[in-house]
């Protein structure tokens, strides 16, 4: 039987937008919940502050999927910031952000079989991600656990450019990666989404978020492409 799988958020998302990606794995015959993050929960992290409420409903899910399924491992799917926010996870270094005097360790990677990351900036310039960010970097560089298998999947849909249609594609671009003139999936760039050592596939036409228009990572014409990393 397919291991359990929890999918998390991108940020400012809630699991809400994450319903028919649920269902659908469900369906294929992986059984998917969501951290049941609203768009409420994110606020205490805004500006860059540190993202424990989310690692703390992250790790509350996990067990309660393995407890349900009686499993030793999930397979985490991470949308976006959920993505390198599943690396803290992962780790067994104290994440202890500004202001904060209690050290939290998760160290869930014995559980986790899979990080399936979509369209997550792994590295990113943008003041308010540094710190996060900089701290998985520099303690877990690349696909930095050996019995974890990382997938980093990226979009290459809109070409950056100072033009109308892909302004902002541009502007997120340069902000995560420096560049602006370069392949991504409208927010973030292939320079990013991708992981030294992992497995790195490239999904053409496909856009970052459950809410943009056409087909993103979750709608069924890309879910065929990398579902088969869950097996």
């Amino acid at each position: 039987m397919p291991l359990p799988t929890v999918i998390v958020p991108g940020y400012l998302e809630s699991a809400i937008a994450y319903l028919r990606l649920e269902t659908s794995l469900t369906q294929l015959g992986f059984p998917t919940v969501t951290v049941p993050l609203r768009r409420r929960d994110w606020l205490p992290t805004v500006g860059g502050r540190p993202v424990t409420p989310i690692l703390q409903k992250l790790d509350l899910t996990v067990k309660q999927i393995l407890q349900q399924y009686q499993s030793q491992q999930v397979n985490l799917i991470g949308h976006s910031a959920g993505g390198w926010i599943s690396r803290i996870y992962l780790g067994e270094k104290p994440y202890t952000p500004r202001n904060q005097t209690h050290p939290s360790v998760w160290n869930a990677h014995p559980f986790v079989a899979s990080l399936i990351t979509l369209g997550t900036p792994h590295i990113s310039q943008e003041h308010w991600t540094r710190w996060n960010l900089d701290f998985v970097t520099n303690n877990y560089p690349g696909a930095f656990y050996q019995n974890v298998r990382y997938v980093c999947v990226a979009g290459k849909t809109i070409f950056g450019a100072r033009r109308p249609g892909s302004w902002l594609a541009y502007s997120s671009y340069k902000l995560t990666c420096g560049q602006g003139n370069t392949w991504g999936d409208g927010i973030t760039p292939i320079a990013s989404a991708h992981l030294e050592g992992a497995e790195n596939p490239i999904i053409e036409g496909v856009r970052h978020s459950p809410r943009s228009p056409g087909i993103w990572y979750g709608s069924p014409e890309a879910l065929k492409i990398w579902v088969k990393y869950l097996l």
